[in-house]
C-alpha cells in the first residue's frame, strides 16, 4: 500500500516535468493565465495585453521553459493571429471606409514610406548591412500588426475614422511589405523573372474575385436558407476565413492577409449587434487571441541581451526607428487630415505594434541567410516593446475619444432620454416577432439598460389567466434569442379589451420612448366601421411608432431609401427616428438615400454636423408629393423604403399622407418597408380623466363615416389581420 502512494506521487510529480507534455495541464495553465493576468494587471491600470506578453516570456522556452512551442501552441496562436486580422475587417465601418478610402490610401503611404526611408539608411550606414539585409529589415519597420485591436473593440470606439484609415492602412502597408518580401526573396534566389510577376499578379486577381465575388454569395445564400441554425452559421464563417487564409497563401502572400479580406467579404452580411457577431468576438476574445498574446511572448528572448553590446545596440535602434517611424506617420496624418491628439495617439498606438507580419518577414529573411542572429534576436525584443508601448498608447488615447465622442454627441443623448431608452414591441402573431425583434435590437441605444419590452395583450374574457400563461411559454424563446446578442429583454402580458388600449396603456406605464409594429394586412369592412387597430394605437399614443414590414431578412437589403414630408423637421421626434435610421444603416452597412424639400435638406444636415450621424445620407429634393409614385423608378428589389409619415394635426401632416400606406402595398409588394410616425408633444394634457367626456368620440364617428364610403367597394375582400 506504500508502495503504491509512493507511485502515485512519483506519476503525479512527473506530470510537472518541465516542460509540461499534458496536453490537459498545458491547456489549464493556459486558461488560468488568460483568466487572472488581465484581473491582476488592471488593478496596475496595465492593459490586459501586456499581461499575456509578459505572462508568455515568463512560461516560454527562453523564461521557466514551463511550455515550449509546439504544434499545439503553433496552431492556437495561428487561429488566434487570424481572428485579430478578421475582426478587423468585420467590424470595419464599410461606409466610413469608403468615405475615407483617400484617407486610409494616403496613412498607408506614410506608414510604409516613413518607416522604410528612416529604416533603410539606419540600417545600411549604421549599422552596416548589405543592401538586401538593409531593405528587408526596413520593410520590417512599416509591416504592423493590430494587437491593440481588441482594446478598441472593447471599450467601444472601433467606428471611429482613425480606426477606420488605421485598420485601411494596415491591410495596404503590410501587403505591400509582404509583396517586398517575395520579391528580395525571388531576387535572393535568382528567380526574379517575368514568370514570377505573371504568376502573382494572376493569383492575386484569382484571389480577389473569390473572396469579393463567390464567396459573398454564397453566404448570402447560406444565411438565408439556414436563418435558424445560429451554430451551422458560426461554423460556416469559421470556413470562410480558413478557406481565406489558405487561398491568400497559395496566392502568395501571408495568410493575415486571407482573413482580414474574408472580414471585408463577410462585413454586410453580419451586422455588428447581431447574436453571430456577439458569438464571433466572444470566442476570439476569451480564447484564441488572448492564446496568439501568450505565444507572441514565448518568442522573446531577454538573455540575448546579455550577449554583449552589439545585441544591446542593434535590439535598441530597432526598437527607436520602429516607434519613431510610426510616431511620425501618425502626426503627419493628423496634420494632413486635422485629427485631434487623442486620434493621432489611437493611430499611433494601432499601428505601432510589431508581430506578426515583422516576425515572418524577419524568420523568412533568417531562413534564406538575408539576415543574422542579431537582427533575429533585437526583432524579437521590439516585438515586445512595441507591443508593451503601443496597448499603453491605444487604451489611453480610446478613452480619451470616449470622453470626446460623448461631448459631441450630448444632443442626441438627450433626444434618447440620456441613456434610458425604453422600446415596446407589442405583438399580435408570433411568426412575425424574431424579425421585429431583430429590427428593435440594431436600432436600440446600447447605452441603455432597459430591456426591449414585448408585449401581448389577451383579451379580457374567461380564458385570459390561461392565454397569458400559454402567450409567455411561447415568447421565452425570444428571450434566448436576444440573450444570445447581450440584450436584455422583458415580456410583458396584459388583459384588455382590446389591443390597441392595452398596448396605449403599457406605453404609458413603462414610459417607452419606441413602439415598434408589425405591418397590418387589410382589415374587413366591419373593422374599419369600428376603427382600425394601428389608427387606435397612433391616436392614442404619442410615441415614435415604427409600423414594419420585411420581406427578406436583414442582412440582404443594400440600401435605404426613405422619404419625409416637409415640415417633418419641427416634429419633437425628428432627431430621434433619423438617429435610428442612420444607427440602422451602420448595422447593416449600407448607405441612405432621402428624398425630401430643401428645408428638411438643411435641417437633416445641421443635425449631421452637430452629431455625426453614423451613416452616409445623400439627399436628393422632392416636393411632388401627390406624384408620389415616380419614386418607384428609384427603388430596386432588395432596398429597403421608409415613409416618414404623421399624424393628424401635427407640423408635417399632409391629407396625400393617409393613402400612400395602401399604395406602398400595392407597388412595393416585393420590398420590405417602414412607416414612421414621428414622436409628438403629449396628448390630452392634463385632461386623461376626461377624455371619454370630450369631443374625442365625436370626431372617431364622424371618422368611421368617412370610412365607410371608402370600404363599400372592398366588402366581399378576403381579409385578415397581422
Amino acid at each position: 500500500m506504500k508502495q503504491e502512494i509512493i507511485d502515485f506521487f512519483r506519476h503525479f510529480m512527473n506530470e510537472f516535468d518541465l516542460p509540461l507534455k499534458n496536453p490537459v495541464l498545458i491547456f489549464s495553465l493556459v486558461l488560468f493565465i488568460i483568466l487572472l493576468s488581465p484581473i491582476l494587471l488592471r488593478r496596475l491600470n496595465i492593459p490586459g495585453i501586456i499581461g499575456l506578453i509578459i505572462s508568455g516570456v515568463i512560461i516560454g522556452p527562453h523564461g521557466f521553459n514551463i511550455l515550449e512551442k509546439n504544434s499545439a501552441v503553433d496552431l492556437f496562436s495561428t487561429i488566434g493571429l487570424l481572428y485579430i486580422m478578421f475582426i478587423a475587417g468585420l467590424e470595419l465601418d464599410l461606409n466610413e471606409f469608403r468615405a475615407n478610402r483617400n484617407k486610409s490610401l494616403v496613412f498607408g503611404l506614410l506608414t510604409f514610406i516613413i518607416p522604410l526611408a528612416i529604416g533603410f539608411p539606419v540600417c545600411h550606414y549604421l549599422l552596416q548591412y548589405d543592401f538586401n539585409a538593409s531593405f528587408l529589415t526596413a520593410s520590417m519597420f512599416a509591416t504592423h500588426t493590430l494587437v491593440a485591436y481588441p482594446i478598441v473593440s472593447k471599450l467601444g470606439v472601433s467606428k471611429n475614422q482613425a480606426v477606420a484609415i488605421t485598420v485601411g492602412g494596415t491591410i495596404l502597408t503590410d501587403t505591400a511589405v509582404l509583396i517586398i518580401l517575395a520579391v528580395i526573396i525571388g531576387k535572393s534566389k535568382g528567380s526574379l523573372s517575368q514568370e514570377f510577376w505573371i504568376r502573382l499578379g494572376v493569383s492575386l486577381v484569382v484571389f480577389s474575385v473569390i473572396m469579393f465575388v463567390l464567396i459573398p454569395r454564397i453566404a448570402k445564400w447560406f444565411f438565408q436558407k439556414l436563418q435558424s441554425e445560429k451554430h451551422s452559421q458560426y461554423i460556416f464563417v469559421l470556413s470562410v476565413v480558413f478557406f481565406a487564409a489558405f487561398l491568400a497563401e497559395v496566392a502568395g502572400v501571408e495568410a493575415i492577409i486571407g482573413a482580414f479580406v474574408a472580414g471585408l467579404a463577410l462585413n454586410k452580411l453580419i451586422p455588428h449587434s447581431s447574436a453571430l457577431m456577439n458569438r464571433i468576438e466572444f470566442i476570439g476574445n476569451s480564447l484564441f487571441i488572448p492564446f496568439f498574446l501568450i505565444s507572441v511572448g514565448m518568442l522573446v528572448d531577454v538573455s540575448v541581451l546579455l550577449n554583449g553590446p552589439m545585441a544591446w545596440i542593434i535590439a535598441g535602434t530597432l526598437s527607436v526607428v520602429a516607434l519613431t517611424g510610426k510616431w511620425l506617420a501618425a502626426t503627419f496624418t493628423q496634420l494632413v487630415f486635422r485629427y485631434s491628439k487623442a486620434q493621432r495617439q489611437l493611430i499611433f498606438g494601432l499601428s505601432g505594434a510589431h508581430a506578426a507580419a515583422t516576425l515572418a518577414v524577419i524568420l523568412v529573411g533568417y531562413e534564406a541567410k538575408i539576415l543574422d542572429e542579431n537582427i533575429l534576436n533585437g526583432t524579437i525584443i521590439l516585438i515586445l516593446i512595441t507591443c508593451i508601448v503601443a496597448s499603453f498608447a491605444t487604451e489611453k488615447a480610446a478613452k480619451k475619444i470616449i470622453v470626446e465622442s460623448e461631448d459631441e454627441t450630448i444632443d442626441l443623448t438627450k433626444v434618447n432620454g440620456a441613456g434610458n431608452e425604453r422600446i415596446l414591441l407589442p405583438i399580435a402573431n408570433i411568426l412575425n416577432i424574431e424579425k421585429l425583434l431583430e429590427f428593435s435590437i440594431f436600432i436600440k441605444d446600447k447605452k441603455s439598460a432597459n430591456p426591449v419590452s414585448i408585449l401581448s395583450v389577451v383579451s379580457n374574457n374567461d380564458e385570459a389567466e390561461n392565454n397569458i400563461l400559454k402567450t409567455r411559454n411561447k415568447l421565452e424563446e425570444f428571450v434566448k434569442q436576444a440573450s444570445a446578442s447581450e440584450t436584455k429583454v422583458d415580456i410583458i402580458t396584459t388583459i384588455d379589451h382590446n389591443a390597441a388600449s392595452g398596448i396605449a396603456r403599457i406605453s404609458r406605464e413603462i414610459m417607452a420612448d419606441i413602439i415598434v409594429l408589425g405591418w397590418p394586412r387589410k382589415t374587413g369592412f366591419i373593422d374599419r366601421l369600428i376603427g382600425e387597430k394601428i389608427d387606435s394605437i397612433l391616436s392614442s399614443t404619442d410615441k415614435c411608432t415604427f409600423i414594419c414590414h420585411f420581406e427578406k431578412p436583414m442582412v440582404m437589403h443594400k440600401k435605404i431609401v426613405m422619404a419625409a414630408p416637409p415640415l417633418t423637421e419641427h416634429e419633437k421626434g425628428f432627431e430621434l427616428w433619423l438617429s435610428k435610421i442612420a444607427k440602422l444603416a451602420q448595422e447593416l452597412s449600407v448607405p441612405i438615400q432621402l428624398f425630401c424639400n430643401e428645408q428638411t435638406k438643411k435641417a437633416v444636415d445641421k443635425l449631421n454636423k452637430n452629431i455625426k450621424l453614423p451613416a452616409a445620407i445623400n439627399i436628393s429634393l422632392f416636393n411632388d408629393w401627390d406624384d408620389f409614385l415616380i419614386l418607384s423608378r428609384k427603388i430596386h428589389e432588395n432596398d429597403l423604403f421608409i415613409l416618414v409619415s404623421a399624424r393628424k394635426g401635427t407640423a408635417s401632416y399632409m391629407p396625400v399622407l393617409e393613402n400612400l400606406p395602401s399604395k406602398l402595398v400595392k407597388h412595393f409588394s416585393t420590398n420590405s418597408r417602414l412607416l414612421i410616425y414621428p414622436q409628438q408633444n403629449s396628448l390630452n394634457n392634463g385632461n386623461e380623466g376626461y377624455e371619454d367626456l370630450m369631443a374625442e368620440p365625436l370626431n372617431k364617428g364622424i371618422e368611421t363615416i368617412q370610412k365607410i364610403g371608402k370600404g363599400i367597394g372592398n366588402i366581399f375582400k378576403k381579409e385578415s389581420t397581422d
